[in-house]
């Protein structure tokens, strides 16, 4: 039947025109409403780390529990004043104008303002200046910073840091993912468009698919984030951007490859959006719903974060399917082939690297697969060789934390503050460990922080002191408190809570160096030595690192051998076969090991980085292995479409050459849009960018178009075992089958093989 005949048999032409028409208005829709939320993120997004942490996690335990003990919910900032050379009296005391100026600050705790306090060589002061952690604390650390700039006295320097200064440097931070982050990923696809398809207009519709995904996914998460089922922060946010746009892209290249055939081979508009929906549903919801899959796995961290973004990237990757499945193919359906002015689809070219061996081929992906038929062997050893040599690096790769001051990229001010806080403080001043104890207990824990070389100076909460503290110090055993305040002040009593009191300790090195980790290690031995386990509850910002990098390794070691098995199985059902499945997973391995080898040598040799966080390599495998399994199904669904027509051999270099284009394509695209999180200057964002940009490279170019045809066409139908396709001859229609002692077989009497 003529592609004519069957237009005229299937809807009216109303239908053909209402149907796409009406798609396309409640996207329109959905898009307009959720577009403003971009706007709105902030809102329902938190960078506090602690809140990421588990409930059972020692750090969670007692942040949740400092109010009972400080009064109020508050984050320190730590302002820190130097002048040239030794301070004088003078100066010292004009700094008490600006303490004051900073206590009537909104946001900020002016009751627990600290006077200025001398270091011990006079040549620096810092001020305690405490932030409801309730509020927004970039912008209360901003007013705090236009304060100083105008009531700081002439010849005195001054820097805002402590864990709200490098709170409201990581918020800065994210500040260009709405705008710049969303902006050069765009532009990146919309330029590869331009010059893979040739058309204005295609481009447009393919970023349009991918643009009103994001917005509806952003509406829905907004909402979540809103009822507190999820929790947002911005990391999550970068992702969900990227992962929607570069997802959504991928799926649209694949119906828009299916469309160009369909308009190649003379369908008309609706007939072409239809058959190419027929054959891009499965492969696009398998994809789909590997990637699904995959990130929902994360469900299992501990991490709050890792947990939020298995659900959050799932909407995304949800929509982008539908997205990709219904408002692409109504837009195509109304503009049908002159979405590709002014270069319109032409017919195929028979693929005559099966029909005639001999032939001269015209073509990269023809030329490939010639290749692949006469040195398959060879390739995929030499390939496999290659990954496997890159993956050696992977020994190199640091990820067991950093530091929170280097989790920006560039200029910190709360960095800088940092390091002149440490050249004339306790190093740890600003960022305390927080002990809370049974009361009974208190000598005995003052003794365990006196002991350890870590410590600098110990003190315990105290609402008679005027600071909020008294210094605490054992004499004859006992535990005895004294004021820090001006003199005169009341004998303190330590604030009990629950039967609790709670220590307040002074680190000897900075808060987010391996030192101070290392000295809240030991002190939770010492405790659960000395008190007995979990009696004593170790907290602060160090603690907190600890948590959350404890965490994340124990989530990577768990999450990705699930990650690997819910993949597995989801191959194993697509392809109707076990050992196809094993290979391309045993692939995606070889390949994710070798972007990671590479990526480590590049972070040490080339960009110098301090290491990497231990969710890096978690983020990285997901991404990888998921995104690439997408082009994996591309491929193989393809081939096992080709395979049983034409035989497997014949089917792997038919899927090749029909597919090489469109993996190609997407794999550009994907990088691409991984690549713009480089923008954003967060060490975290930039590691992934560059490891799924790097690792989805290799796979496009290495992986999904030499070594995985290499290797099936090197082993034959057995690839397909245990199903009928294994077991049934192959043909190549008038020509011998995939093995020379096949008979030959006509394409009925295969498939009626395959049927029985």
């Amino acid at each position: 039947m003529s592609s004519r005949q069957s237009s005229r048999s299937g809807p009216t032409r109303w239908l053909r025109i209402g149907i796409p028409a009406l798609l396309v208005l409640i996207w329109v829709a959905g898009g307009s409403i959720g577009g403003p939320y971009f706007g709105k993120v902030d809102e329902v997004s938190t960078n506090d780390q602690s809140s990421f942490l588990p409930e059972s996690a020692d750090a969670t335990q007692v942040n949740e529990r400092l109010g009972d003990f400080v009064g109020a919910d508050s984050i320190p900032a730590v302002v820190v004043v130097t002048g040239d050379g030794e301070l004088t009296d003078a100066q010292v005391a004009d700094l008490q104008d600006l303490a004051d100026a900073l206590a009537e600050v909104e946001g900020v705790d002016e009751d627990g303002v600290s006077p200025p306090v001398p270091s011990d060589d006079g040549e620096a002061v810092q001020i305690f200046v405490p932030i409801d952690s309730t509020g927004d604390v970039a912008d209360t650390v901003e007013l705090l910073r236009q304060t100083i700039d105008s009531e700081l006295p002439d010849g005195l320097e001054a820097w805002v840091t402590g864990p709200a200064g490098f709170t409201a440097d990581l918020v800065e931070g994210f500040l260009g993912i709405d705008g710049l982050l969303l902006l050069v990923a765009l532009l990146a696809v919309f330029v590869i468009l331009i010059i893979v398809y040739r058309s204005p207009l295609l481009p447009v519709l393919v970023l349009m698919t991918s643009t009103f995904a994001l917005c509806v996914a952003l509406l829905t998460v907004w909402w979540l984030a809103k009822a507190e089922i999820v929790v947002l922060n911005g990391q999550v946010q970068g992702i969900l951007f990227i992962l929607v746009i570069g997802a959504a892209t991928d799926y649209a290249l694949l119906y828009v490859a299916r469309f160009r055939e369909a308009i190649g081979e003379g369908r008309r508009r609706w007939d072409a959006a239809t058959h190419a929906w027929r054959g891009a549903f499965e492969p696009i919801v398998a994809s789909g719903g590997t990637v699904i899959a995959g990130l929902l796995c994360l469900l299992l961290s501990d991490l709050a974060s890792n947990r939020a973004l298995g659900p959050i990237a799932s909407i995304g990757i949800a929509f982008s399917v539908l997205s990709a499945l219904t408002f692409l193919p109504a837009l195509m359906a109304l503009v049908g082939r002159a979405a590709f002015w002014p270069f319109f689809p032409k017919p195929a070219e028979p693929l005559t690297v099966v029909d005639d061996p001999e032939r001269p081929v015209r073509g990269l992906w023809p030329r490939q697969a010639r290749l692949v038929a006469r040195r398959a062997r060879p390739v995929w050893i030499i390939c496999t060789v290659v990954l496997l040599a890159a993956s050696v690096g992977i020994t190199q790769l640091k990820a067991d934390g950093v530091p929170s001051s280097d989790l920006v990229l560039g200029a910190s001010e709360a960095r800088d503050g940092q390091d002149v806080l440490a050249d004339h403080f306790p190093a740890g001043s600003g960022s305390p460990v927080y002990v809370i104890v049974p009361e009974d207990e208190l000598a005995a824990a003052v003794g365990v922080l006196d002991d350890s070389d870590g410590i600098d100076s110990v003190s315990v909460a105290s609402d008679d002191s005027p600071t909020g503290q008294a210094a605490v110090e054992l004499e004859g055993g006992e535990p005895v408190l004294t004021a820090v305040g001006p003199p005169g002040s009341p004998e303190p009593e330590a604030t009990v809570s629950d039967g609790d009191v709670l220590l307040i300790a002074t680190l000897t090195d900075t808060a987010d160096s391996a030192a101070a980790e290392d000295t809240v290690r030991e002190l939770r031995a010492s405790f659960d030595e000395e008190l007995g386990a979990g009696v004593a509850l170790v907290g602060g910002t160090t603690a907190t690192d600890v948590d959350t990098n404890d965490t994340s390794i124990r989530d990577r070691t768990v999450i990705i051998p699930v990650v690997l098995v819910v993949i597995l199985l989801i191959l194993m059902l697509l392809l109707r076969a076990v050992l196809a499945p094993v290979l391309l997973i045993l692939s995606v391995i070889v390949s994710f090991a070798a972007a990671l080898g590479v990526s480590a040598l590049v972070f040490n040799q080339v960009f110098g980085f301090p290491g990497a966080d231990p969710a890096v390599p978690l983020y990285g495998f997901v991404f990888l292995v998921a995104l690439g399994v997408d082009y994996n199904i591309f491929l193989m669904s393809r081939v096992r479409e080709e395979s049983l027509v034409h035989g497997t051999r014949p089917g792997i270099l038919r899927g090749l050459v029909a597919t090489g284009g469109v993996i190609t394509s997407a794999g550009l695209v994907l990088a691409a849009t991984f690549a713009a999180l480089g923008v954003i200057p967060i060490l975290f964002l930039a590691q992934i960018a560059f490891i799924v940009a790097f690792g989805v490279l290799v796979d496009t170019f290495i992986v999904r178009s030499l070594l995985v045809p290499a290797v099936t066409y090197d082993i034959g139908r057995a690839i397909w075992w245990p199903s009928a396709l294994a077991r049934a001859q192959q043909p190549v229609p008038g020509g011998a089958g995939d093995d020379e002692d096949e008979a030959p077989m006509t394409r009925a009497e295969y498939r009626a093989t395959l049927e029985s």
